[in-house]
């Protein structure tokens, strides 16, 4: 894997922590939408890795788009931009190993979209998410904020631009857990080890099923569903869970 220069990447024990380092508040240029893509990209096909926590250096977990790299209104430029940021925000849905943002600050703008692409979300009290479009004329982000909050609450966020910090984010079912500032990664650390003692095969299959029947009916998305059981069943992983159950011992999954 190249050496992000936005990024620092570490794995231990199948987890890896990707954390964005560009101070002073994490703000996204294409530098490090191009790294982000190559480091998820890295990771999901890496056999050492099982599970991603994506967090932030310092106080942010990203507080946007870097404004110095604006697109402008030469023709193709606009365009380009979009596909680089989207590219950025797919590399962590696509991304077959799961992804835990451990919200430690302020996710504005392209840092909230960033998070909310996470499969599981854990924040610091000091956490929050704020969509600021409304307040400099532009748009963006219903997407993806309407794949975790309810409609009421998309539309306050977004037409308010309202912080909603760790507590709020909690009781409206967004977060999976809210805790002290000073406990945030050990949190997510202890979410990020339970995946990894799962079956590998089968996390990818269980991401790759909320990847493919998140707009299917019940019925389709069922089917999918067994048809990924079905291939599992065959599979190595299977066979040492079953073993293990025989034997009553806990199962050891090979990569």
């Amino acid at each position: 894997m190249m050496n992000p220069e936005t990024l620092e990447v570490t794995v231990e024990d199948y987890v890896a922590r990707v954390t964005i380092n560009r101070p002073p508040v994490n703000a996204q240029n294409n530098q490090l939408r191009e790294e982000i893509q190559l480091v998820m990209d890295s990771l999901g096909d890496r056999t050492d890795v099982r599970a991603i926590i994506l967090t932030g250096e310092g106080k942010a977990f990203s507080a946007g788009a870097d404004l110095s790299e604006r697109p402008t209104q030469e023709p193709g430029h606009y365009t380009a931009h979009n596909r680089r940021v989207r590219a950025s925000f797919d590399c962590i849905l696509e991304c077959p190993k799961p992804v835990i943002a451990a919200v430690n600050g302020a996710a504005i703008g392209a840092g909230c979209v960033t998070a909310l692409c996470c499969d599981i979300l854990v924040f610091s009290e000091k956490g929050y998410l704020q969509m600021t479009e409304v307040t400099v004329g532009l748009a963006g982000g219903v997407a993806h904020v309407r794949r975790h909050l309810g409609e009421s609450d998309a539309r306050l966020m977004l037409l308010t631009a309202r912080r909603l910090y760790g507590p709020d984010l909690l009781r409206m079912g967004v977060a999976s857990a809210c805790t002290r500032p000073e406990d945030l990664m050990d949190t997510a650390m202890g979410i990020a080890r339970d995946i990894a003692k799962a079956s590998p095969s089968a996390v990818r299959a269980a991401k790759a099923s909320f990847q493919v029947t998140e707009n299917q009916s019940v019925y389709e998305g069922y089917r999918f569903e067994q048809s990924q059981t079905k291939a599992l069943s065959t599979s190595t992983d299977s066979a040492e869970a079953m073993a293990a159950f025989r034997e009553k011992r806990s199962p050891v999954f090979t990569p």
